[in-house]
């Protein structure tokens, strides 16, 4: 996520580019996670080399689950439907924001037309929805049963618990302070940066010949400074 985007955004650079549009993720907001982190390095480095760009408006935007995706909990849940359960849900109470890939795309090309300057975009996604809902929405839907207590026959749902990194509730994509765009589903995050190129630059290759060396409780220490990282 992080060296792979930094590459191509200044390849963008180098051939004057008009537009370059990074897509992050919700779990880049105080991550708890490598994947998080990662995404937030990126987002930070596009910031960084904004700042010294002519050429090309470097933007990022972020959101959710997409629906029917291949990270999507959806194709999970409707195989282990099809094979007769379980249903595997890490906890009762996690909750996710979803929109469709028509949607996703959509306001990802439609940031590209608002972006007015350099910046990190937040896509406003509706209200979270339960898992565990979602989860016996689709045995309802496929024409099974719930298997409960009372009820023997039908699809089970079961808990296997939350995996390191992973959080109940995804952070909320757009808050008080953000500021509104042309569009009504996109904002600008508030929140910026002061990190410049020179600075992020080294990072990179502090972080380069740490991976080099395997030395991942290092790495962990340098997320935590720079990617606000909390494993």
């Amino acid at each position: 996520n992080f060296f792979g985007t930094a590459e191509l955004a200044k390849l963008a650079i180098k051939h004057k580019i008009p537009k370059f549009i990074f897509v992050s993720t919700d779990k880049a907001v105080r991550p708890t996670n490598i994947m998080g982190a990662s995404k937030r390095m990126a987002e930070i480095y596009m910031q960084a080399l904004s700042a010294t760009s002519t050429s090309t408006m470097i933007s990022s935007v972020r959101f959710g689950n997409v629906i029917d995706s291949s990270g999507s909990v959806i194709p999970t849940f409707r195989k282990q439907i099809k094979s007769g359960g379980p249903v595997t849900v890490t906890h009762p109470e996690m909750v996710r924001y979803f929109m469709t890939i028509g949607e996703a795309a959509y306001l990802v090309i439609m940031t590209s037309i608002v972006a007015k300057k350099t910046g990190v975009f937040l896509l406003k996604m509706g209200d979270p929805v339960k898992i565990y809902d979602l989860a016996k929405r689709m045995i309802a839907l496929s024409g099974n049963e719930l298997k409960t207590k009372e009820s023997k026959e039908g699809i089970e749902i079961i808990f296997s618990g939350l995996r390191p990194g992973e959080k109940l509730y995804e952070e909320l994509l757009v808050s008080k302070t953000d500021m509104e765009t042309a569009h009504p589903k996109i904002f600008m995050d508030s929140n910026t940066t002061n990190i410049n190129l020179y600075d992020i630059d080294n990072v990179i290759e502090e972080i380069k010949i740490t991976l080099e060396n395997s030395n991942f409780s290092k790495l962990k220490k340098i997320l935590k400074k720079y990617a606000d990282y909390k494993p």
